[in-house]
Order: structure tokens, then C-alpha cells, then sequence
């Protein structure tokens, strides 16, 4: 059990016997001692868990405090929740490096992961030690963001990652608290702006500006939903001819600057109907321009060798990087279909989004669309796509006023009335 030392005073002994001295009423005569008015008054003096002596000190007239401390100590202890006070002074850039390597993202992930807290989170708390952080300064932090004109967001993002770290330190026993959760920090909110699908004949005037060599870059992603990765990961022999479905299983990634196929997102492979057109488009397309053989590892750069004949690669006969393909292809052809403006709404995504208001329109379930994107969970493909859903106002009308009237035709009504 600890205890307090007043290194201010100490109990007086008698001169003569050397016996501890009491007044009238039983209570210990005090004295000065050697150090009365230097430092702080009080040290609490305890074991910490490993029986190692630990101390803390607090100011005069502050004795309540440091009981509270002892108390809390000892409760702490005992429940298996004490923190060595030493523990926090590593630095936040220490923590934040090892919660990224602690952690089991794929490797792309890993290096955008570790980009977002290099850029935009050890800046700001670089100096600071992760036990030093407090709520102001994080709610500081969010207010430099916003002032770098980091969108919301992003915001989002970084700030989950920043809980994650302190959430990290905390469970390592560094911090007592995770400061990105107390009360008094305002938490960013995502802004969910509805998504806006590109028109047909947006899609239409794109296809028509591109070179003929890269229009599957518009066909596979309206007519089969995919992403942009998948798109420069497609084969035809990912195509089942008799069951009339793609196998979406690869993607083209950069892993340490270096071009790899992986799975799809999350590693969420799937299957994707396809209609006779564009299996027909896409068929002429290899006419003209025959499937490349491409070698890459698969998942990182050491992975295991994959051999697949891409539908379309570069003029060098290499898969796409997609800053490569934005720059040299895609933001040509917008400003030749009269784009001249283009926001991140005119990326090649918008086509799949194009994709999912067709199936919506068509009247294809929330369920299908979710397997056929490679959603999570059909609840994500509702929240984002919802206000594209065909008003069902009519069928409303139609089923109630059916309801009613065979009510009114039912047998035994005229009786009743």
C-alpha cells in the first residue's frame, strides 16, 4: 500500500527520549523540515505492478489530490488499469508508426494508410509525446486541417485513423484516455452529397472522344459496373460464354511503386452478368487490338508470378497506372466531349454509378446491385443509391385502389350494408 510524504513538515520528537511528540488532543506536533518551501509538498510514494518504487508529487494546500491519486492507484492496480506515468512520454510519431505496422491492410492500404499519417497527422503532433496530447490539441488539429482546406471528408478519414492510434496507446497501457473521444472534441462529419450518375449521352460523347484503344475504359465500367483497377485488370477469359457472366478476380495495383494484380476491393471477387451487346463490343474490340499477355505478382512485389491476357494496356503494352491513364487519356477525352471543367465527379467511377441507376431504373433489387458492384453490404449500395430508386408512387395507387375494390366486389357486402 503507498503513501503520502509531506516533505514540508515531519512529527517532532522529544529532545531528551526521542519519542514522537502529540498535543492535548492526541494529534502528532509538527515541525519544519530542510526542505519546507522548496519544491512541491506532497509525494505519493507506491509500488507500481511489477513492485518497482513509482512517485508523484503534488503543491501545497493540495493534499486532497494526492489522496486521490493513492486511491486511484490502488483501485487501478487491483482492477489490472494502471498506466506507468512514464509510459506516455514516447512520441505520437513512434505510436503512430507502430499502430501501421501492428495492423493487417494489404499492402496498397498499408502505404496510403502510412502516406495520411505521415501528411496530414505526425505534422501536427511531431513535437509532442503521445501522452501529452490533449483533447484541445486535437480539436486544434482539426481546425489546421480545415484551415489547409482538407476536405470534410478526408477529415473523416484522418480523424478515424487518429482515434486509432490513441485507442492503440491506450491498449498498450501508454495513455490513461483517449483524447479524439472526449466529449469536448468536435467530431467531423461525413458529408454523404447525393452521388450524380453521368447521363447516357455524357457516357456517349466520352466513348466517341476517346481513342478507339481505350474505349473499354467507358464500356466496362457502364455496362459491368467495375472499378477503375478492375477495369485494366480485365480479361475476356474472365468471361463464362455459356453462363453469359464475368468472374470479377483481379485488379491492377501499385505496391511499392511497383505494378501488381490483387483481388478485387476487400477481396470481394464476384460475378457479373453481361449482355450479348457488349460482350459483342468488347469481342470487335480484340479484333483490332489483340489481348496482351501480362506477367505481375500477384499482391505485392515478391508475390507469386500471374499471367493474364489484359483487354487493354498502354501504348507500351503495359498495364495502366491510373495517374498515368487520368493524365494522358481520360482528361483529353473530357475536353474534347465538351467537359472543359471536369471535378472529381467526372472520374471514371461516375460510370459506375451510371451503371447502378440503369439496373435501378430497370428494376433490378438493392440485393443483385450490391453482389454485382462488390459492395459490402446491401445497406452501403441502399444509403448511397437510394434517391435513384423509380418513384413507386404509382404502384402504390395501383395496389391500394386493386385492394379496395376487390373489398368492395367481396361477397356478402351488400348484405352488410
Amino acid at each position: 500500500m503507498g503513501h503520502i510524504q509531506d516533505r514540508w513538515y515531519r512529527q517532532a520528537k522529544d529532545a531528551t527520549t526521542d519519542q514522537p511528540l502529540f498535543n492535548v488532543r492526541g494529534k502528532p506536533v509538527l515541525e519544519k523540515t530542510e526542505l519546507y518551501g522548496v519544491g512541491l509538498r506532497y509525494k505519493v510514494r507506491y509500488l507500481d505492478p511489477d513492485g518497482q518504487e513509482r512517485s508523484k508529487s503534488f503543491p501545497d494546500k493540495q493534499k486532497k489530490r494526492a489522496e486521490d491519486f493513492l486511491i486511484e492507484v490502488e483501485s487501478d492496480k487491483r482492477e489490472g488499469k494502471y498506466v506507468d506515468p512514464r509510459a506516455g512520454r514516447v512520441s505520437f510519431k513512434t505510436v503512430a508508426e507502430r499502430w501501421v505496422d501492428a495492423q493487417t491492410f494489404d499492402y496498397t492500404t498499408r502505404e496510403r494508410v502510412k502516406s495520411r499519417i505521415a501528411n496530414h497527422l505526425v505534422p501536427f503532433f511531431e513535437s509532442k509525446s503521445i501522452g501529452a496530447v490533449k483533447p484541445s490539441d486535437v480539436q486544434a488539429w482539426l481546425r489546421w486541417l480545415q484551415e489547409r482546406q482538407v476536405s470534410v471528408n478526408s477529415r473523416v478519414l484522418y480523424f478515424t485513423h487518429l482515434v486509432s492510434v490513441f485507442s492503440f496507446a491506450k491498449e498498450d497501457k501508454l495513455i490513461v484516455t483517449n483524447p479524439a473521444q472526449a466529449r469536448s472534441v468536435t467530431r467531423p462529419r461525413e458529408d454523404r452529397a447525393k452521388v450524380q450518375p453521368w447521363s447516357a449521352k455524357r457516357a456517349r460523347a466520352v466513348l466517341l472522344a476517346l481513342p478507339s484503344r481505350y474505349r473499354p475504359s467507358v464500356q466496362l465500367p457502364s455496362g459491368l459496373g467495375l472499378r477503375q483497377g478492375e477495369v485494366f485488370g480485365f480479361s475476356l477469359d474472365d468471361v463464362d460464354r455459356e453462363r453469359n457472366i464475368v468472374r470479377v478476380e483481379r485488379q491492377v495495383r501499385i505496391v511499392d511503386n511497383k505494378l501488381t494484380f490483387a483481388p478485387p476491393k476487400r477481396g470481394k471477387t464476384r460475378e457479373v452478368p453481361i449482355g450479348a451487346a457488349l460482350l459483342a463490343e468488347l469481342d470487335e474490340y480484340a479484333e483490332m487490338f489483340p489481348a496482351t499477355s501480362t506477367t505481375l505478382p500477384w499482391v505485392h512485389p515478391d508475390g507469386k508470378p500471374v499471367t493474364v491476357n489484359l483487354l487493354m494496356v498502354d501504348l507500351d503494352g503495359l498495364p495502366f497506372r491510373r495517374g498515368g491513364f487520368r493524365l494522358s487519356v481520360w482528361r483529353p477525352a473530357l475536353t474534347r466531349a465538351g467537359i472543359t471543367a471536369p471535378t472529381r465527379a467526372d472520374g471514371m467511377h461516375a460510370l459506375r454509378h451510371l451503371y447502378a441507376s440503369v439496373l435501378l431504373d430497370a428494376g433490378e433489387s438493392i440485393k443483385a446491385l450490391s453482389a454485382y458492384l462488390g459492395h459490402s453490404d446491401p445497406g452501403f449500395t441502399l444509403r448511397v443509391y437510394t434517391h435513384l430508386l423509380p418513384s413507386s408512387h404509382e404502384r402504390t395507387r395501383k395496389a391500394v385502389d386493386g385492394f379496395f375494390g376487390s373489398l368492395r366486389k367481396g361477397p356478402g357486402r351488400d348484405q352488410a350494408a
